[in-house]
C-alpha cells in the first residue's frame, strides 16, 4: 500500500516507517496547512499557532459531540469528547474517572487548551443551568490574579492548577480547583521585559476615577512594584480596560458579592502602596521610614493601626531575661519585611479566591459515590529556562520532571512490565527513565529539598553554604554539575528537557517564607472582614488555605510579647515541603484515574505565527520521547481489560448472556469480530488503541440490527393485537345491533298492545292517557338526591370530607419553612470540603414562588417614576401561554418579565417577528441576575431591560422596545404585593436618598458626590390617592392597571413620609 502524502497522516502511529525526519516533516507540513493537531495513537500533539485559525466555533464543537474518533480530523475537542465518552461508559466502554494531562514548555498553549477542553465538556453536558457558565468563567478569573507576562509567554500561568469536574448521569454537578505554588516573588521583582500579575494592569486601566480616589491610586509609573509594566499599560490600555470589565463580569457570574469584590481590590491596591514604602538608615544603622504617607494609606485600606504597621517593618521585640528588648532592622532587613508582608497579603488573597470558587461551585445535592464520575484537567506551569533561574524555576521544572516520570511510568514502564507478566510476545522499547533525577530532588534524608529544609533551620546559613552542601553530596551524580568558583552560588541540573543553571541566591529566604513577627496578629485584628478571615485561616500541608474545622494554634503568652522568629519557623512548614506534599497528592489523584495525554509544542521562541523552527521543535520531540511514544502506541496495547470486564461488555456479540469471563470466551468474542492484532494474556485481553472504536462499531451495528428486529416483531405483534381488538369490536357491534333490534321489536309490540287495549276497553278514563295527541315528556335528567354526607363520610373506606380538602383554604407557609438548616458540626480536614445540604426549599408551585418573591424580591420591581412604584413591565406568576396571549397583538420588541412558577427566578418574554421568545432569568448567589445563556451579569432586573434595549440578545436580531402592561381586568401580580411590600419600598427610598449602596460596610463605604442642585428638592412622585386605577400620565402607551387592595397603614405611612420630607404643600384631604 502506498504511503499517504506528507501532511495527510492524522495518526502518526499508523506509519509503517517512522524516524525523526519523518515525524518532523509530518508536523511541519500539517502546521503550515493549519492542521495543528496530530494523533499519536490516543495521545494528542498540539502545535501552538500563535493566532486564531477559526476551528473552535459552535459548528466545529457539534462535530465532536459523541462522535467516533475516526470520523473527524484530530482536534482538542475530540480529546474532550473521548474523555467524556469513557467517563459515562458510552459505546460499550467501562465507566471510569478520567484525567487529562496537558504538558509542554511555557508558551506552548497549555492554558488555552485547558479552556477549550472545559468548553467542550460543558457543551457535551447539554445543560441549561448557570453552573456551566460559572465553570467557564473560572479560568479567566484565576488568570487575572495568577498569570503574568514573561519573556516566553504573554499569558504565563504563574501557578499550577488541577480542575476536577464532577458528573452524574452525564450532567455536571460541580467543580473544585486545587492550586499549587503561586509565584509570589513576582510581586516584588520582575526581570527586564516581564510584568507582574495581570490584575494590577487591569485595575490601573479599568477602575473608574471614583474608585481610584477611594483606593488612593496614582499613575502606574508611581509604583515600584510595577516598574517593568508601565509600557504595557500605556500601549495596550484599551485591552486592559476590556479585561477589567470581563473580570468584573466573571466575578459577578461566579458569585462574588460587591462587598467581597471591594475587599479584594482593597487588598490588591494595598500591596501596590506597600511597595512604595522606602527606608533609610540613621547613624546607628537603624532603619527608618522616609515617608509615612504610603504606610498611612496601607493602614487605612487594611483597617489596621498605622504605628503597628510601621513597627512591624522596622523593628522586632524580644524578651531577654524577662525584659522586653526592641531590636531595629537594618535597611535591607526592613525591605525584606516590607516585601514579605506584600507577598503574604497577595498569596493569602489568592488562596481565598480559590477557596471561595470551590464553595460557590460545589455540588448543591449529594450523589452516591458509586454513581458520580470525575474528569480532572491538569494545567501546570511549563518547563522554564531563563537567563536567571531561581527557586521558583527549580520547583516548576521539578513538577515537570514529575509529570514526565508519570508519563514514562504509564506509557512505557508499567505497560511493558505487564506484557512480560502476562506472557505477551513483545520486544522491549527503550526509554529515558528520569527516576534518578527525581531522587536527586526528593530523596530522604539526602535530597536537594531535604538539605534545603535543614539549612533553612539555621539562622547563620547562607546561600554559599547551601550550594557547598549541594556540591558535597551530589557531585557524583551525573545529573548535577557544580560551578568551579567557590564564590558562586550557582549549579546546574541536567533535566529531561536540557541543562539548566540555577542561582541559589535567596533560596533560603524563599523556602522559609518568613513573616515578620507581629504581622499575623496585626492583620488578624483588622476591621476588614476579608483581611481578618484570610489571616485566621490555617495553611494545610500542601500550602492551601483552610477555613473550616480549624483549631486555634496561637496561644496567649504572658506579657503579650511578640513570638520570636525561631518559634515561628519551627511551627511553619517550608515552601519546599509544602510543594513536595502537593506533588504527592497530585500524583495520587492522577493515578486513581485513567490518564489522557496532550503534548503541547512551541514552534518558535519569538511567539510569531507561521514560524516553524525545526531545530526547536525537534528538541522538544526528543526530550519528550515522542518517537519512542509513537513506536509503543503503534506496536503496543494501550487497552488492557480483565477477562471478566471484557466478557461483560462484549458477550452480546455472541448473543450469549450467560457467558463467563474466561480466556477461551474472550478469544471467541474477538474472533467473531474479525479485528486483527489483539493478544490474550493470562488474566487480561490486550487491545490496541483503535480496537475499542472497532468493537464499538460492532456493538452499534448489532444495536441497529436489534432495533430492526424489534421494529419488525413489534409491528407484527401490534397488527395482530389490532386485528384481535377489531374482531372483538365487530362482534360487540353485532351484539349491540341485535339487542337494539330486539328492543325496537318489543317496543313496537308493546305499543300495538297498548293501542289495542285502548280501543277495546271502553271503561278506562280518557284522562289516564293524557291529552289527546300529547306525548309524555320524561323529567330528564332526574334531580340529584340530597345525600346526607355527614352520615356517609366513610363509605367505601375513604373520607369524603378529606377528598374535598383541596377546596378549603390552607394555612400558608412562610418562606423560612422552605429554607436550609445549616449543620452546627465542624469536621477537621486538611482541605475545606463543601458538603451539599439537602434543602427543603423546593420550587415548583405557586405558593413557594409567591413566598420567595415577597421575602426576597420586592425591591426588584420598584420604579420611582411609576405612579404606583411598580414597574410597568412586571407581571406575576403567569404561564407561558398567558404571556404569549398578552404579547401576540403587540409590536415587535414589546416585553415583560414574569415570575416563574416552576423555579425561583424570572422569565423574560418578548415579541419577535414571528413568535414570542422566552428567556430564563436566574438570580446568582450574590443576588445579581443573568439571562441564562448570556454572558453579561446585571445588578437588577431594570438593568437587564436597559442593557437589552441597546444590546441584542442571543438568537434574535432586534432590541427590547416597549413594556407590556396589564390588560383590563384583574391585576396578575395582586397576590405578590402584600403589606410588607410598601414598607420595603419606604426603606429603599431612604437608602437611595443617602446614596449608600447595599452590601457595603460603613468602614469601606465612600459617599458618592452630591446630586445636582436642581434635583436636591425633588423626590419620588406621590402615588395617586385613587388606588384602584394606576395613573397614566407618565406615558401615553402605559395601559391602565387595576391594582390589588392597598394596605392603608403602609400606604399612608409612605405618603406621609414623602410629604414631610419633600414639602409637597397642602393637599386636599378626603
Amino acid at each position: 500500500m502506498d504511503r499517504p502524502p506528507v501532511g495527510k497522516v492524522e495518526d502518526l502511529a499508523t506509519l509503517a516507517k517512522l524516524d525523526e525526519k519523518v515525524l518532523l516533516a509530518e508536523l511541519k507540513t500539517r502546521y503550515y496547512n493549519n492542521d495543528i493537531y496530530t494523533y499519536v495513537g490516543d495521545i494528542l500533539i498540539a502545535v501552538n499557532p500563535f493566532r486564531d485559525i477559526g476551528i473552535y466555533d459552535d459548528q466545529t464543537s457539534l462535530k465532536y459531540n459523541l462522535s467516533k474518533k475516526s470520523e473527524n480530523p484530530p482536534h482538542i475537542f475530540a480529546i474532550a469528547d473521548s474523555a467524556f465518552q469513557c467517563m459515562v461508559g458510552y459505546g460499550g466502554r467501562i465507566p471510569t474517572n478520567q484525567c487529562l494531562l496537558i504538558s509542554g514548555e511555557s508558551g506552548a498553549g497549555k492554558t488555552e487548551s485547558t479552556k477549550l477542553i472545559i468548553k467542550q465538556l460543558i457543551e457535551l453536558c447539554n445543560g441549561n443551568t448557570q453552573l456551566e457558565q460559572q465553570i467557564l468563567q473560572v479560568n479567566p478569573l484565576l488568570e487575572a490574579f495568577g498569570n503574568a507576562q514573561t519573556k516566553m509567554n504573554d499569558n504565563s500561568s504563574r501557578f499550577g492548577k488541577y480542575i476536577q469536574l464532577s458528573f452524574h448521569n452525564g450532567q455536571v454537578l460541580g467543580a473544585k480547583i486545587s492550586e499549587y505554588l503561586l509565584e509570589k516573588s513576582r510581586l516584588t521583582f520582575q526581570s527586564s521585559g516581564e510584568e507582574s500579575f495581570h490584575i494590577f494592569y487591569y485595575m490601573m486601566a479599568g477602575l473608574p476615577k471614583s474608585k481610584q480616589e477611594q483606593f488612593c491610586l496614582q499613575a502606574a509609573d508611581k509604583y515600584r512594584y510595577l516598574a517593568n509594566g508601565i509600557a504595557g499599560i500605556s500601549n495596550d490600555r484599551q485591552m486592559s480596560k476590556k479585561h477589567y470589565e470581563e473580570l468584573l463580569n466573571a466575578l459577578d457570574l461566579v458569585g462574588f458579592t460587591d462587598e467581597e469584590q471591594y475587599d479584594m481590590f482593597t487588598v490588591v491596591t494595598s500591596v501596590l502602596h506597600l511597595g512604595n514604602t522606602m527606608f533609610e538608615e540613621d547613624d546607628s544603622d537603624h532603619s527608618e521610614i522616609q515617608d509615612m504617607a504610603p504606610v498611612s494609606v496601607v493602614a487605612k485600606l487594611l483597617n489596621v493601626d498605622e504605628q503597628d504597621m510601621a513597627g512591624c517593618m522596622t523593628s522586632i521585640v524580644t524578651i531577654t531575661r524577662g525584659e522586653h528588648v526592641k531590636r531595629h532592622y537594618s535597611k535591607a532587613q526592613a525591605e525584606e519585611a516590607r516585601d514579605a508582608i506584600a507577598k503574604i497579603l497577595y498569596g493569602r488573597l489568592f488562596g481565598w479566591i480559590v477557596n471561595k470558587i470551590n464553595q460557590l461551585l460545589a455540588p448543591d445535592h449529594e450523589v452516591p459515590q458509586n454513581e458520580s464520575r470525575e474528569i480532572g484537567i491538569l494545567d501546570i506551569f511549563g518547563f522554564e529556562h531563563f537567563e536567571k533561574n531561581s527557586f521558583e524555576q527549580a520547583c516548576i521544572n521539578l513538577a515537570n520532571e514529575q509529570l514526565q516520570f508519570f508519563f514514562n511510568q504509564h506509557v512505557f514502564k508499567q505497560e511493558q512490565e505487564e506484557y512480560v507478566k502476562e506472557g505477551i510476545d513483545w520486544q522491549e522499547i527503550k526509554f529515558v527513565d528520569n527516576q534518578p533525577l527525581l531522587d536527586l530532588f526528593l530523596a530522604r534524608p539526602v535530597g536537594m529539598l531535604s538539605i534545603l529544609d535543614e539549612e533553612s533551620k539555621f539562622p547563620r546559613a547562607t546561600d554559599l553554604t547551601l550550594v557547598g552542601k549541594f556540591n558535597k553530596n551530589f557531585t557524583s551524580s551525573s545529573y548535577y554539575k557544580p560551578i568551579k568558583s567557590t564564590q558562586e552560588s550557582k549549579f546546574s541540573i541536567c533535566h529531561y528537557a536540557g541543562e539548566v543553571t540555577y542561582d541559589a541566591r535567596g533560596w533560603l529566604e524563599k523556602n522559609r517564607d518568613t513573616l515578620p513577627p507581629g504581622v499575623m496578629e496585626m492583620l488578624q485584628g483588622s476591621q476588614n472582614a476579608l483581611v481578618r478571615s484570610i489571616f485566621k485561616a490555617q495553611v494545610t500541608r500542601t500550602g492551601t488555605l483552610a477555613f473550616q474545622g480549624r483549631k486555634s494554634t496561637r496561644k496567649t503568652r504572658k506579657g503579650g510579647h511578640r513570638p520570636s522568629l525561631d518559634a515561628a519557623r519551627k511551627r511553619k512548614q517550608t515552601v519546599g515541603a509544602q510543594f513536595k506534599n502537593s506533588l504527592q497528592v497530585l500524583m495520587e489523584r492522577m493515578t486513581s484515574s485513567t490518564p489522557i495525554f496532550i503534548r503541547c509544542l512551541k514552534p518558535n521562541h519569538v511567539k510569531a505565527p507561521g514560524n516553524f523552527n525545526e531545530k526547536y521543535i525537534n528538541q522538544q520531540l526528543l526530550y519528550t520521547g515522542m518517537l519512542e511514544t509513537t513506536k509503543i502506541r503503534r506496536e503496543g496495547f494501550a487497552v488492557r481489560p480483565s477477562f471478566e470486564d471484557f466478557v461483560n461488555k462484549y458477550k452480546v456479540i455472541l448473543c450469549k448472556p450467560l457467558l463467563t469471563g474466561s480466556r477461551d470466551n474472550c478469544s471467541k468474542i474477538l474472533r467473531a469480530t474479525s479485528i486483527k492484532g489483539w493478544q490474550v494474556g493470562k488474566t487480561k485481553v490486550f487491545l490496541k488503541y483503535f480496537h475499542v472504536d472497532q468493537l464499538t462499531e460492532v456493538l452499534e451495528q448489532m444495536g441497529k440490527s436489534a432495533i430492526t428486529l424489534q421494529r419488525i416483531v413489534r409491528g407484527f405483534l401490534a397488527r395482530r393485537h389490532f386485528a384481535r381488538k377489531l374482531e372483538v369490536a365487530r362482534q360487540q357491534a353485532e351484539k349491540i345491533a341485535a339487542l337494539l333490534s330486539q328492543i325496537e321489536g318489543l317496543s313496537m309490540k308493546m305499543l300495538n298492545q297498548q293501542e289495542g287495549v285502548k280501543q277495546q276497553d271502553k271503561d278506562i278514563p280518557q284522562a289516564f292517557f293524557g291529552r289527546p295527541g300529547s306525548v309524555i315528556e320524561p323529567n330528564y335528567p332526574p334531580p340529584v338526591p340530597d345525600f346526607p354526607y355527614k352520615d356517609l363520610s366513610h363509605v367505601g373506606g375513604a373520607s369524603i370530607a378529606s377528598s374535598h380538602r383541596y377546596l378549603e383554604p390552607q394555612p400558608s407557609k412562610k418562606f423560612a419553612d422552605f429554607g436550609t438548616q445549616a449543620s452546627d458540626s465542624d469536621s477537621e480536614v486538611s482541605d475545606d470540603e463543601f458538603v451539599p445540604q439537602n434543602s427543603k426549599a423546593h420550587p415548583g408551585n405557586k405558593e413557594a414562588s409567591k413566598n420567595w418573591f415577597q421575602e426576597t424580591q420586592a425591591t426588584q420591581i420598584y420604579d420611582p417614576m411609576a405612579s404606583n412604584f411598580i414597574a410597568e413591565w412586571f407581571h406575576g406568576v403567569i404561564s407561558r401561554r398567558q404571556s404569549e396571549n398578552l404579547l401576540k397583538t403587540k409590536a415587535t420588541g414589546t416585553f415583560l418579565i414574569r415570575v416563574s412558577e416552576s423555579r425561583f427566578g424570572y422569565t423574560l418574554s418578548f415579541k419577535g417577528e414571528n413568535r414570542v421568545h422566552h428567556y430564563m432569568i436566574d438570580q446568582l448567589r450574590n443576588k445579581k441576575f443573568i439571562v441564562v445563556g448570556e454572558p453579561k451579569v446585571h445588578k437588577t432586573l431594570k438593568d437587564i431591560i436597559e442593557y437589552h434595549q441597546n444590546n441584542r440578545i442571543s438568537n434574535w436580531k432586534g432590541f427590547l422596545t416597549d413594556p407590556c402592561g396589564q390588560e383590563s381586568g384583574e391585576c396578575d401580580y395582586g397576590d405578590l404585593v402584600n403589606e410588607n411590600f410598601y414598607f420595603t419600598l419606604q426603606a429603599e427610598i431612604q437608602r437611595q436618598k443617602t446614596g449608600k449602596p447595599r452590601n457595603i460596610r460603613e468602614s469601606n463605604y465612600r459617599a458618592p458626590p452630591p446630586p445636582p442642585s436642581e434635583l436636591v428638592n425633588q423626590g419620588p412622585p406621590v402615588p395617586n390617592r385613587n388606588y384602584s386605577v394606576a395613573f397614566s400620565g407618565r406615558s401615553q402607551q402605559q395601559s391602565k392597571r387595576p391594582l390589588p387592595k392597598r394596605p392603608d397603614e403602609a400606604y399612608n405611612r409612605l405618603l406621609s413620609n414623602q410629604e414631610k420630607t419633600h414639602a409637597f404643600g397642602q393637599r386636599d384631604k378626603k
